[in-house]
């Protein structure tokens, strides 16, 4: 499966879509543009921003001028998706690499990116999830992301991981290999990587992961995010899984069972004294799992300070997306809903206003 080399000149699109990135952004665009290529590559950029209320475009619109190179792009229905697709569209480059805000990249990140999906003939390659932290429980939230008790055993989690995977952190494609399959799907909020992958996979096609592909993502800051992130995951996990007509792992289906049982078994328990023991019985074995984990994750990076905050973030993480699956069973499968707005709104906001950032 190793690809020919070729003589000519490679053009590589760089993706990614942006909204209210004030304090993330000018650093996240000095990255995309410092990118190191191979001399038979050339290298767009193109940042489709979703109508940002802050300063972001502002710093955007007068970085393009100095950087031909640079384009922006108009994303008027404001969520991931459609900007990634309003990117792709105007792409010229053969090769298109995904490269999201807040995450920090390395030098040598397109051109591994690009190298690996030369050399493994995948329809899709990208790297394993890793993690920045700044601050007590934004890095007690990054312990938690890598475990399996928290995401299921989910191989992009593994940071050692190289191999054939069902899903990777962002993604680089040919483009030929995003328009057969469709782009991203613009109705989803969340998990739009996700459903495109599988349906990448169920056309025959493969996902590479390769830890030579290296970026680091900052998690949510806080539990209210971090809950409210979960959330979303859960319940447009429930319109994928409707889509497609059958779950892409038995552990998406795994949070929302889990709640689900608890809040049948807490309605039947003043009634049933059986019902009363399923649930203590339940709720028993889940915080002995939820203590026993959170033992683990802190003992073996030797991080014992987060102990106290380990069982609640790991709590956020299941009752949120279980919470969420429950809300998109009943909106999309049940009421029939196109989705619910509450469960398509930004977790992370800029913490800055127009009039401040061009004060600043």
């Amino acid at each position: 499966m190793i690809a020919a080399q070729n003589s000519h000149t490679k053009k590589i699109s760089i993706i990614s879509p942006c909204r209210n990135e004030f304090d993330f952004i000018q650093v996240f665009v000095e990255s995309l543009l410092a990118q190191e290529l191979s001399a038979n590559c050339e290298l767009e950029v193109l940042i489709a921003d979703g109508m940002s209320e802050d300063a972001t475009r502002d710093i955007l619109d007068a970085t393009a001028t100095s950087h031909q190179n640079l384009r922006i792009i108009n994303n008027p229905r404001k969520i991931v998706s459609t900007g990634l697709n309003e990117a792709i569209r105007a792409a010229t480059g053969e090769i298109i690499v995904r490269m999201d805000a807040h995450t920090s990249y390395p030098k040598d990140y397109v051109r591994n990116c690009v190298e690996t999906l030369e050399k493994t003939g995948a329809d899709n390659v990208g790297g394993p999830a890793r993690t920045m932290a700044n601050g007590y429980l934004q890095e007690a939230i990054q312990l938690a992301y890598h475990s399996g008790f928290s995401v299921g055993g989910a191989r992009f989690h593994d940071v050692s991981y190289e191999g054939y995977v069902d899903t990777v952190t962002y993604g680089c494609w040919r483009k030929t290999t995003l328009v057969a399959a469709g782009l991203f799907d613009e109705e989803l909020v969340r998990n739009q990587d996700d459903e495109l992958n599988l349906r990448i996979i169920r056309a025959g096609g493969k996902i590479w992961q390769s830890p030579t592909i290296q970026s680091w993502y900052y998690p949510r800051d806080s539990l209210r995010k971090l809950f409210v992130q979960y959330t979303q995951y859960g319940y447009w996990k429930v319109r994928v899984i409707q889509k497609h007509r059958i779950p892409a792992s038995i552990r998406h289906l795994v949070p929302g069972a889990f709640v689900f049982s608890i809040i049948v078994l807490g309605v039947l328990s003043p009634f049933k004294d059986s019902a009363l023991w399923l649930l203590i019985f339940l709720l028993i074995s889940y915080s002995v799992a939820n203590l026993a984990s959170s033992l683990v994750t802190c003992m073996k990076n030797g991080r014992w300070k987060y102990l106290p905050i380990m069982p609640v973030v790991f709590a956020c993480y299941h009752f949120g997306y279980g919470y969420g699956f429950l809300r998109g069973v009943i909106d999309f499968i049940f009421l029939r809903k196109r989705g619910h707005n509450s469960f398509s709104s930004l977790t992370r906001k800029s913490k800055i206003s127009v009039d401040e950032a061009r004060k600043a």
